[in-house]
C-alpha cells in the first residue's frame, strides 16, 4: 500500500535555503543591472537615442513571452539524473556571465547597427540565457517541498538574499566604472566582474539544492496534449493573481531603479554618490523587513500581510508628492516604499508555490514549470513594458542622449523625470491593492491540500 503522504513532509534546512536564495541574487547582478542602468549606459555613454533603446525593450518584450512558454514546456519534458528543472541552472551559467558581457560591447557605428546588436545582444540575455536559468530557478522551489509554510521560508529567504545581486551590480558599478575610465570600456570591464561573481553562485545553487518531490499519482498521469494544459493554465484565476503581482512588483523595481539615476543627474544635479546612497538605503531596508515578514506571515498570512504593506506605500507616495524637489523628502520615499513594498516581495514566490497546488487540486493536472513560466511573463513584462514607456516618455518630453554624459536637459525632460518617479509608483500600487483585494487562497488553502493528500494517497491527481 502507497504511504500516504502529508503536508508536514518537505523541511528544507538553512544551509540549502541560503544556497536557494544565492541563485536569484546571481540571477540579480545582471538582471538590476538589465532594469536599472542599463538605459543609463545606452543614452549616455553610447550615445543612442531614447526612443531606440525603447524599441529595442518593447519589441523584445514578444519574443520573451514565447521564449517562456517553450522553456516550460522543455523543463516538463526534461528527465535527467538531476531532475527536471535543477540542471539547466548548471548548462547556462557559462552562456549566461558570458552574454551579460556582450550587452556593454555596443560597437561605435551607425545607430541602426547598433539597434540590430542591441536587439540580438538583449535578446540572448532576457529571452535565451535568463529564461533557460531564472524559470527552471523559480519552479525548483516547488519541486523542493509541498509544504507551503517551507516554501514560504524559501521565498522569504529568497527575496531576503537575492537584492544583494542588485546591491552589488547597482551602487558598485558607477564607482567601478569610474575607476576603470567612466567610459563604455569600463561598463564591460565591470559587468565581467559581476558575470564571474554569477557564475560562482550559481553553481552553488546547484549543488545544493535538489528536487525531492516525487507523486506517484503523477508517474501515472497519461500524456497531457498542449491544449488541454493551456486550458487548465488560463482557468486557475489565482495564477492570473500572481501574474499581475509579478507584473507589477517587477515594474515598480523598473519605475525607481530606472528613473532614479536620472532623477540624482538632472534634479539633484549629483550622478556620483547620491543615486548609490539612495538605492542601498531602499535594498538593504527591503532586505531587514523581508526577513522580518517571517513573523508577520505567521500571524496575518501572505495576502493580508502584503496587502497592508502596499496601502502604506501608497500612502508614502502620495505624501512625497507635496515636496519632489527636496533630498530628504526622496529619501524619505525610499523609506517608506522599501517597508511597503517588502512584504509582497518577501513572499510573493510563496504565493506561486501555492497556486500549482490550486491548480493540481482544480485542473487534476499538475504544472509546476508551465505555472512558472507563465508567471514569469509578468516578470519580463513589468521590466521590459516599463522600461518601453519610460523611455518613450522621456523621448517625447525631449530627453538629448549624449556620448558625454553630462548634456544639460530641457525643462520638459526634467519635468517629465519628476512627474514618472513621483507617479508611476501610485499606478503600480492601486493595482496591486485591487488584485490582493480579490485574492482569498490563503483561507481556502489548508482544506485544498487535504483533499489533494487524499486523492494521491488513491492514486489519483
Amino acid at each position: 500500500m502507497e504511504k500516504k503522504q502529508t503536508i508536514d513532509e518537505g523541511k528544507i534546512s538553512w544551509g540549502t535555503r541560503i544556497a536557494y536564495g544565492g541563485g536569484d541574487a546571481a540571477c540579480n547582478v545582471v538582471f538590476g543591472m538589465i532594469s536599472t542602468l542599463l538605459t543609463l549606459f545606452y543614452t549616455d555613454y553610447v550615445g543612442i537615442s531614447a526612443a531606440t533603446v525603447g524599441l529595442v525593450m518593447l519589441l523584445s518584450r514578444a519574443f520573451d513571452g514565447v521564449s517562456d512558454a517553450v522553456m516550460g514546456i522543455i523543463v516538463e519534458k526534461t528527465h535527467s539524473k538531476w531532475g527536471k528543472a535543477r540542471p539547466w541552472i548548471l548548462w547556462m551559467a557559462v552562456p549566461y556571465a558570458v552574454s551579460a558581457i556582450l550587452l556593454f560591447t555596443v560597437p561605435h557605428t551607425k545607430e541602426i547597427y547598433q539597434f540590430f546588436y542591441m536587439f540580438i545582444t538583449y535578446n540572448f540575455v532576457t529571452t535565451v540565457c535568463y529564461t533557460a536559468i531564472n524559470l527552471p530557478y523559480s519552479s525548483l522551489s516547488a519541486m523542493m517541498t509541498r509544504n507551503s509554510s517551507e516554501r514560504d521560508m524559501l521565498s522569504i529567504v529568497r527575496m531576503g538574499i537575492s537584492p544583494f545581486g542588485r546591491i552589488l551590480a547597482v551602487t558598485g558599478t558607477m564607482p567601478i566604472v569610474k575607476m576603470f575610465g567612466d567610459d563604455q570600456a569600463a561598463w564591460a570591464k565591470t559587468m565581467a566582474l559581476w558575470a564571474i561573481i554569477a557564475f560562482i553562485l550559481l553553481v552553488i545553487c546547484f549543488f545544493k539544492c535538489e528536487e525531492k518531490v516525487e507523486i506517484e499519482a503523477k508517474k501515472n498521469q497519461k500524456k497531457v496534449s498542449a491544449k488541454k494544459a493551456f486550458q487548465a493554465l488560463v482557468c486557475n484565476q489565482y495564477f492570473w493573481a500572481v501574474v499581475i503581482l509579478w507584473t507589477m512588483q517587477n515594474g515598480i523595481y523598473c519605475i525607481t531603479g530606472t528613473i532614479l539615476p536620472y532623477y540624482c543627474k538632472y534634479v539633484f544635479h549629483n550622478d556620483t554618490w547620491m543615486y548609490s546612497v539612495l538605492y542601498l538605503t531602499e535594498t538593504l531596508l527591503i532586505v531587514a523587513v523581508t526577513f522580518l515578514s517571517l513573523f508577520l506571515l505567521k500571524k496575518f498570512g501572505k495576502r493580508n500581510m502584503s496587502l497592508a504593506g502596499i496601502i502604506f506605500a501608497l500612502a508614502g507616495q502620495i505624501l512625497f508628492c507635496f515636496h519632489p524637489d527636496r533630498f530628504s523628502w526622496m529619501v524619505m520615499s525610499c523609506v517608506i516604499r522599501a517597508i511597503g513594498l517588502a512584504p509582497l516581495n518577501s513572499v510573493v514566490f510563496g504565493f506561486l508555490g501555492d497556486v500549482v497546488e490550486f491548480g493540481q487540486w482544480k485542473t487534476h493536472l499538475r504544472q509546476e514549470s508551465l505555472i512558472f513560466a507563465g508567471s514569469s511573463v509578468g516578470m519580463k513584462l513589468g521590466a521590459g513594458v516599463t522600461s518601453a514607456i519610460i523611455t518613450g516618455l522621456l523621448s517625447a518630453a525631449g530627453y538629448v542622449s549624449s556620448v558625454a554624459g553630462s548634456v544639460g536637459q530641457t525643462k520638459e525632460a526634467v519635468k517629465m523625470i519628476m512627474n514618472i518617479y513621483q507617479y508611476g509608483p501610485m499606478i503600480v500600487w492601486i493595482i496591486v491593492i485591487f488584485t490582493l483585494f480579490f485574492y482569498k487562497l490563503d483561507k481556502q488553502y489548508p482544506q485544498i491540500m487535504e483533499e489533494l493528500m487524499e486523492r494521491e494517497a488513491r492514486g489519483e491527481l
